[in-house]
């Protein structure tokens, strides 16, 4: 088996894994629990690994708190972490105490000061604070390729070479421009628009509608890339769940294109396995 098919294999048995204690926590003795908050445009996770950066617990929720990358409802986001920690703790019967948090590449100045207060307010103690597409990257693995992470308000995109981050971006095209598109042609509220699309049984019927902004995605890729040795890329966030999106990629781009099994817990995971113990300002 080749390190490709091994990282594949690694990210997508994590993923199943995490999947499975979202259902049912794993409620075992844990000296330390680190968990990774990802505020999403759509959607916010919480990750949370044992000791042994195993997933044992974790959970969701869709909110309107952040757009295009940036914490829009500061109350509501704080809320929503809390909550969810709180559901998490009572399954577990622990307190999660160490948390990390990721934010879109090249946003450190605008938005990282609203992303630390969110988790600090919700009861973290912040450990780290790094970006979406290389957090992504502790689960994928990638040494030469770009991780790219389409969320709802902007994509992403990391290029690694041996391992290490050289290059980062992050433009303003993602999964509500899907919904927007959706909305249009079926002549529904945004709100319709965006619960229609997270369906899969509607992927195959949308993706002839929605090939234009993932041909978009594609080209925003390839302004990227071009001076780059990209070997491969991997799609990440949840717009990613897309049935089809990583061949319409891959055909842009000329590049294969992979995509893990549910790529929008990817990221948590990723900003879960960053998370220490000791806390920063």
């Amino acid at each position: 088996m080749s390190k490709r098919e091994l990282s594949y294999e690694y990210c997508d048995q994590l993923v199943r894994d995490f999947e499975d204690v979202v259902e049912q926590p794993m409620i075992r003795k844990s000296s330390v629990y680190y968990t990774g908050v990802d505020l999403g445009t759509a959607c916010v996770v919480l990750a949370v690994l044992d000791e042994n950066h195993k997933p044992v617990a974790g959970a969701y929720r869709y909110a309107d708190v952040v757009r295009d990358g940036m914490v829009v409802d500061y109350i509501g986001a704080v809320k929503v972490v809390r909550e969810l920690k709180q559901q998490i703790e009572e399954k577990l019967n622990t307190e999660l105490i160490y948390g990390a948090a990721a934010i879109p590449p090249g946003t450190d100045t605008l938005d990282a000061g609203a992303v630390k207060n969110v988790v600090q307010a919700a009861g973290f103690e912040l450990t780290n604070v790094l970006d979406e597409p290389t957090a992504a990257n502790k689960v994928l693995k990638i040494q030469n390729g770009a991780v790219v992470d389409i969320g709802g308000g902007t994509t992403g995109i990391s290029i690694l070479k041996n391992g290490e981050v050289v290059y980062i971006a992050d433009e303003a095209t993602g999964g509500t421009h899907f919904s927007l598109v959706v909305s249009g042609a079926y002549n529904m509220s945004f709100q319709e628009a965006e619960l229609y699309k997270r369906e899969a049984k509607n992927h195959k019927e949308l993706l002839p509608v929605l090939k234009p902004v993932v041909e978009k995605i594609a080209s925003i890729i390839n302004q990227h890339i071009k001076n780059h040795n990209v070997e491969e890329i991997v799609l990440v966030g949840g717009t990613c769940c897309l049935t089809g999106i990583e061949d319409i990629i891959t055909k842009k781009t000329g590049i294969y294109t992979h995509k893990p099994q549910n790529p929008m817990f990817v990221t948590p995971l990723g900003i879960a396995l960053s998370c220490t113990q000791e806390g920063i300002d």
